[in-house]
């Protein structure tokens, strides 16, 4: 197995788990914050697939090519009521795919300059595997949130 091959399998097991959590919820429980926070479930599997496509755009072209897909700070989050979690899931299972196709083209080694942003570190530049690194983190962490917020709809949790 190669290592392209090893990450990828990492971060489609985060995204099982996600996907995993967010199983025979309905809409409205998918709209549910369950703790002192606004995260729901729908609205992280909204962020994840955002920042997922965002860090590719990133991995090919750059911090310009990522900055061209607007961020919005506050919905990024938010489970509007015109939007359903199954098409949420279908959006993130199209990103996925597309990741999933595009990795096997990226040089792991190559990378590009950070966007300047209070969060990065000053001059700094990711690699595609950092990039790669930072996705399965990222949905890991969700993942998590998503787990104590499915936990205190119904009492199911992803694992155990």
């Amino acid at each position: 197995m190669t290592e392209k091959d090893e990450l990828l399998k990492t971060l489609n097991a985060r995204r099982g788990f996600l996907r995993f959590t967010a199983r025979n919820l309905t809409d409205e429980q998918a709209r549910m914050a369950t703790t002192p926070s606004v995260l729901t479930i729908g609205g992280l599997v909204k962020h994840v697939t955002g920042v997922e496509r965002r860090w590719m755009l990133f991995a090919v072209g750059g911090a310009e090519a990522m900055e061209a897909d607007p961020i919005d700070w506050v919905g990024q989050f938010t489970m509007t009521e015109s939007e359903t979690l199954d098409g949420l899931l279908a959006e993130y299972e199209q990103v996925a795919a597309q990741t999933n196709e595009l990795v096997g083209t990226l040089d792991l080694d190559a990378g590009h300059p950070l966007p300047e942003k209070p969060w990065h570190e000053k001059g700094a530049s990711w690699t595609n595997r950092q990039v790669l690194l930072h996705l399965i983190g990222e949905t890991s962490h969700h993942s998590g949130h998503a787990d104590i917020i499915r936990e205190a709809i119904d009492g199911q949790k992803t694992m155990g």
